[in-house]
Protein backbone atom coordinates (compact mmCIF):
# COMPACT_ATOMS: atom_id res chain seq x y z
CA UNK A 1 0.00 0.00 0.00
CA UNK A 2 1.42 3.37 -1.02
CA UNK A 3 0.91 6.16 1.48
CA UNK A 4 1.84 9.71 2.38
CA UNK A 5 2.70 10.87 5.90
CA UNK A 6 1.42 14.39 6.67
CA UNK A 7 0.68 16.47 9.75
CA UNK A 8 -1.21 19.55 10.85
CA UNK A 9 0.43 21.12 13.90
CA UNK A 10 1.98 17.74 14.74
CA UNK A 11 -1.33 15.87 14.50
CA UNK A 12 0.00 13.27 12.06
CA UNK A 13 -1.81 10.73 9.90
CA UNK A 14 -1.09 8.17 7.24
CA UNK A 15 -2.93 9.25 4.07
CA UNK A 16 -3.90 6.91 1.25
CA UNK A 17 -5.01 8.10 -2.19
CA UNK A 18 -8.00 5.83 -2.80
CA UNK A 19 -8.35 7.13 -6.33
CA UNK A 20 -5.38 4.82 -6.98
CA UNK A 21 -5.24 2.42 -4.00
CA UNK A 22 -7.87 -0.01 -2.70
CA UNK A 23 -7.90 -0.28 1.10
CA UNK A 24 -9.76 -3.26 2.51
CA UNK A 25 -10.47 -3.56 6.24
CA UNK A 26 -9.24 -0.06 7.22
CA UNK A 27 -10.29 -0.72 10.82
CA UNK A 28 -7.66 -3.51 10.86
CA UNK A 29 -5.01 -1.54 8.97
CA UNK A 30 -5.26 1.63 11.09
CA UNK A 31 -3.71 0.09 14.25
CA UNK A 32 -0.93 -1.47 12.19
CA UNK A 33 0.19 1.70 10.41
CA UNK A 34 -0.35 3.92 13.47
CA UNK A 35 1.98 1.93 15.72
CA UNK A 36 5.01 4.14 16.37
CA UNK A 37 7.34 1.21 17.06
CA UNK A 38 6.29 -1.53 14.62
CA UNK A 39 4.40 0.52 12.01
CA UNK A 40 4.73 3.87 10.29
CA UNK A 41 3.67 5.89 13.33
CA UNK A 42 0.63 8.15 13.28
CA UNK A 43 -2.48 9.38 15.08
CA UNK A 44 -4.53 7.35 12.62
CA UNK A 45 -5.31 6.44 9.02
CA UNK A 46 -7.01 8.79 6.54
CA UNK A 47 -8.49 7.68 3.23
CA UNK A 48 -8.95 10.23 0.43
CA UNK A 49 -11.89 9.00 -1.64
CA UNK A 50 -14.23 10.01 -4.47
CA UNK A 51 -17.54 11.52 -3.40
CA UNK A 52 -20.97 11.73 -5.02
CA UNK A 53 -21.84 14.76 -2.89
CA UNK A 54 -18.62 16.83 -2.88
CA UNK A 55 -15.23 17.13 -4.60
CA UNK A 56 -13.65 14.56 -2.25
CA UNK A 57 -14.53 12.37 0.72
CA UNK A 58 -12.37 11.89 3.81
CA UNK A 59 -12.71 8.75 5.91
CA UNK A 60 -10.56 8.38 9.01
CA UNK A 61 -9.75 5.72 11.58
CA UNK A 62 -8.17 6.04 15.02
CA UNK A 63 -5.17 4.00 16.22
CA UNK A 64 -7.57 1.64 18.00
CA UNK A 65 -9.38 0.92 14.71
CA UNK A 66 -12.52 2.91 15.53
CA UNK A 67 -13.83 5.29 12.89
CA UNK A 68 -13.90 9.02 13.69
CA UNK A 69 -16.33 11.49 12.17
CA UNK A 70 -13.90 14.35 11.55
CA UNK A 71 -10.49 15.83 12.26
CA UNK A 72 -9.73 19.47 11.55
CA UNK A 73 -5.98 18.93 11.22
CA UNK A 74 -6.45 15.95 8.92
CA UNK A 75 -8.83 17.70 6.56
CA UNK A 76 -6.34 20.53 6.01
CA UNK A 77 -3.83 17.92 4.89
CA UNK A 78 -6.43 16.42 2.55
CA UNK A 79 -6.72 19.85 0.92
CA UNK A 80 -2.94 20.04 0.55
CA UNK A 81 -2.67 16.52 -0.87
CA UNK A 82 -5.47 17.08 -3.38
CA UNK A 83 -3.99 20.31 -4.73
CA UNK A 84 -0.29 19.46 -4.54
CA UNK A 85 -0.79 16.06 -6.21
CA UNK A 86 -2.99 17.42 -9.00
CA UNK A 87 -6.26 15.76 -7.94
CA UNK A 88 -7.76 19.24 -8.30
CA UNK A 89 -6.65 22.63 -9.58
CA UNK A 90 -9.07 24.45 -7.27
CA UNK A 91 -7.89 26.26 -4.15
CA UNK A 92 -11.48 26.16 -2.85
CA UNK A 93 -13.50 22.97 -2.75
CA UNK A 94 -15.86 20.86 -0.64
CA UNK A 95 -14.95 17.67 1.22
CA UNK A 96 -17.44 15.12 2.53
CA UNK A 97 -16.79 13.85 6.07
CA UNK A 98 -18.61 11.90 8.72
CA UNK A 99 -19.60 15.27 10.19
CA UNK A 100 -21.01 16.60 6.92
CA UNK A 101 -19.66 18.48 3.90
CA UNK A 102 -17.06 21.13 4.76
CA UNK A 103 -15.70 23.97 2.61
CA UNK A 104 -11.90 24.38 2.37
CA UNK A 105 -9.92 27.43 1.18
CA UNK A 106 -6.20 26.90 0.58
CA UNK A 107 -3.36 29.44 0.59
CA UNK A 108 -0.80 28.47 -2.07
CA UNK A 109 2.85 29.55 -1.90
CA UNK A 110 5.26 28.63 -4.72
CA UNK A 111 2.78 26.12 -6.11
CA UNK A 112 2.19 24.27 -2.83
CA UNK A 113 -0.55 24.60 -0.24
CA UNK A 114 0.88 26.17 2.91
CA UNK A 115 -2.20 26.69 5.08
CA UNK A 116 -5.92 26.00 4.86
CA UNK A 117 -9.04 27.72 6.20
CA UNK A 118 -11.82 25.27 6.99
CA UNK A 119 -15.48 26.07 7.49
CA UNK A 120 -16.07 23.66 10.37
CA UNK A 121 -19.82 24.28 10.30
CA UNK A 122 -22.12 25.20 13.16
CA UNK A 123 -21.46 23.87 16.65
CA UNK A 124 -24.05 21.54 18.17
CA UNK A 125 -24.79 22.57 21.74
CA UNK A 126 -27.77 20.54 22.93
CA UNK A 127 -27.04 17.62 25.23
CA UNK A 128 -28.53 15.01 22.89
CA UNK A 129 -26.33 16.33 20.04
CA UNK A 130 -23.07 15.80 21.95
CA UNK A 131 -24.33 13.03 22.69
CA UNK A 132 -24.65 13.00 26.48
CA UNK A 133 -27.19 11.49 28.82
CA UNK A 134 -29.37 13.61 31.08
CA UNK A 135 -32.04 16.29 30.86
CA UNK A 136 -32.35 18.34 27.63
CA UNK A 137 -30.46 21.61 27.34
CA UNK A 138 -26.93 22.92 26.98
CA UNK A 139 -24.04 21.66 29.10
CA UNK A 140 -22.36 24.82 30.42
CA UNK A 141 -19.98 24.58 33.38
CA UNK A 142 -21.85 21.54 34.62
CA UNK A 143 -20.24 19.54 37.44
CA UNK A 144 -19.01 16.05 36.53
CA UNK A 145 -17.82 13.62 39.17
CA UNK A 146 -14.66 11.71 38.24
CA UNK A 147 -13.53 9.32 40.97
CA UNK A 148 -14.82 11.68 43.65
CA UNK A 149 -13.34 14.84 42.10
CA UNK A 150 -15.67 17.44 40.57
CA UNK A 151 -14.85 19.04 37.21
CA UNK A 152 -16.86 21.82 35.53
CA UNK A 153 -17.48 20.78 31.94
CA UNK A 154 -18.82 22.57 28.88
CA UNK A 155 -19.74 20.26 26.00
CA UNK A 156 -19.76 21.03 22.27
CA UNK A 157 -20.11 18.80 19.24
CA UNK A 158 -18.29 19.75 16.05
CA UNK A 159 -19.65 16.61 14.41
CA UNK A 160 -17.74 14.71 17.09
CA UNK A 161 -18.07 15.10 20.89
CA UNK A 162 -15.89 17.44 22.96
CA UNK A 163 -15.75 18.14 26.68
CA UNK A 164 -14.00 21.40 27.57
CA UNK A 165 -12.56 22.07 31.03
CA UNK A 166 -10.94 25.34 32.11
CA UNK A 167 -7.83 24.80 34.26
CA UNK A 168 -5.03 26.91 35.70
CA UNK A 169 -2.57 24.78 33.74
CA UNK A 170 -3.10 21.70 31.53
CA UNK A 171 -0.80 19.30 33.38
CA UNK A 172 0.13 15.68 32.64
CA UNK A 173 -1.89 14.60 35.67
CA UNK A 174 -5.01 16.16 34.16
CA UNK A 175 -4.51 15.24 30.51
CA UNK A 176 -3.08 11.74 30.94
CA UNK A 177 -4.75 10.87 34.22
CA UNK A 178 -8.20 12.44 34.11
CA UNK A 179 -8.59 12.60 30.32
CA UNK A 180 -9.10 8.88 29.70
CA UNK A 181 -11.54 8.61 32.62
CA UNK A 182 -13.72 11.35 31.17
CA UNK A 183 -13.45 9.87 27.65
CA UNK A 184 -15.10 6.67 28.85
CA UNK A 185 -17.41 8.20 31.50
CA UNK A 186 -20.84 6.60 31.36
CA UNK A 187 -22.58 9.94 30.65
CA UNK A 188 -21.01 9.86 27.16
CA UNK A 189 -22.56 6.97 25.21
CA UNK A 190 -20.24 7.53 22.23
CA UNK A 191 -17.25 8.46 24.44
CA UNK A 192 -15.80 11.98 24.18
CA UNK A 193 -12.69 13.99 23.38
CA UNK A 194 -11.45 16.02 26.35
CA UNK A 195 -9.88 19.49 26.18
CA UNK A 196 -8.02 21.05 29.13
CA UNK A 197 -7.78 24.80 28.51
CA UNK A 198 -5.79 27.63 30.06
CA UNK A 199 -7.17 31.10 29.31
CA UNK A 200 -4.27 33.50 28.71
CA UNK A 201 -6.34 36.51 27.56
CA UNK A 202 -9.56 37.39 25.76
CA UNK A 203 -7.91 36.34 22.48
CA UNK A 204 -5.36 33.70 23.45
CA UNK A 205 -5.60 30.18 24.88
CA UNK A 206 -3.41 27.18 25.63
CA UNK A 207 -4.91 23.73 25.03
CA UNK A 208 -4.04 20.09 25.49
CA UNK A 209 -6.33 17.33 24.24
CA UNK A 210 -7.01 13.74 25.17
CA UNK A 211 -8.52 12.35 21.96
CA UNK A 212 -11.12 9.63 21.90
CA UNK A 213 -9.54 6.45 20.60
CA UNK A 214 -6.08 8.00 20.20
CA UNK A 215 -4.84 9.38 23.54
CA UNK A 216 -3.06 12.73 23.75
CA UNK A 217 -2.23 14.27 20.38
CA UNK A 218 -0.11 17.31 19.57
CA UNK A 219 -3.12 19.14 18.15
CA UNK A 220 -6.85 18.70 17.62
CA UNK A 221 -8.65 20.93 15.13
CA UNK A 222 -12.22 20.00 16.03
CA UNK A 223 -11.16 20.29 19.68
CA UNK A 224 -9.76 23.78 19.14
CA UNK A 225 -13.01 24.74 17.42
CA UNK A 226 -15.03 23.38 20.34
CA UNK A 227 -12.77 25.20 22.80
CA UNK A 228 -13.31 28.54 21.04
CA UNK A 229 -17.08 28.05 21.18
CA UNK A 230 -17.06 26.91 24.82
CA UNK A 231 -14.88 29.81 25.96
CA UNK A 232 -17.05 32.34 24.13
CA UNK A 233 -20.24 30.85 25.58
CA UNK A 234 -18.79 31.19 29.07
CA UNK A 235 -17.56 34.75 28.30
CA UNK A 236 -13.97 33.81 28.98
CA UNK A 237 -12.82 35.00 25.53
CA UNK A 238 -13.88 36.86 22.41
CA UNK A 239 -15.21 34.93 19.40
CA UNK A 240 -11.85 35.04 17.54
CA UNK A 241 -8.86 33.47 19.30
CA UNK A 242 -5.40 32.04 18.76
CA UNK A 243 -4.99 28.65 20.41
CA UNK A 244 -1.54 27.35 21.31
CA UNK A 245 -1.31 23.56 21.04
CA UNK A 246 1.69 21.34 21.65
CA UNK A 247 2.33 21.11 17.89
CA UNK A 248 1.64 24.70 16.87
CA UNK A 249 -0.99 27.42 16.70
CA UNK A 250 -4.49 27.49 15.21
CA UNK A 251 -6.62 30.55 14.49
CA UNK A 252 -10.28 29.96 15.33
CA UNK A 253 -13.24 32.28 14.75
CA UNK A 254 -16.84 31.61 15.74
CA UNK A 255 -18.30 33.98 13.19
CA UNK A 256 -21.59 35.87 13.17
CA UNK A 257 -23.04 33.33 10.71
CA UNK A 258 -22.72 30.79 13.58
CA UNK A 259 -20.07 28.79 11.70
CA UNK A 260 -16.64 28.09 13.15
CA UNK A 261 -13.66 28.85 10.90
CA UNK A 262 -10.30 27.23 11.55
CA UNK A 263 -7.04 28.31 9.87
CA UNK A 264 -3.79 26.42 10.22
CA UNK A 265 -0.85 24.78 8.43
CA UNK A 266 -0.64 21.52 6.51
CA UNK A 267 2.74 19.81 6.15
CA UNK A 268 4.02 16.93 4.00
CA UNK A 269 6.50 14.65 5.77
CA UNK A 270 7.31 11.76 3.41
CA UNK A 271 5.91 9.21 0.97
CA UNK A 272 6.33 5.47 1.29
CA UNK A 273 5.06 1.98 0.67
CA UNK A 274 4.20 -0.66 3.26
CA UNK A 275 3.62 -4.38 2.87
CA UNK A 276 0.52 -5.24 4.90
Amino acid sequence: MRFTKMHGCGNDYVYVNCFEEAVDEPERIAPLVSDRHFGIGADGLVLILPSDAADFRMQMFNPDGSEAEMCGNAIRCVAKFAYDRGLTDKTEFDCETGAGILHLVSTVVDGKVEKVRVDMGEPRLERAEIPMTGEPGRVLREPLDVDGAAFEITCVSMGNPHTVIRVDEPTDDLVLGVGPKIETHDVFPARTNVEFVQVLSRTELRQRTWERGAGETLACGTGASAVAVACSLNDWTDRAVVIHLLGGDLEIEWAEDNCVYMTGPATHVFDGEIDL
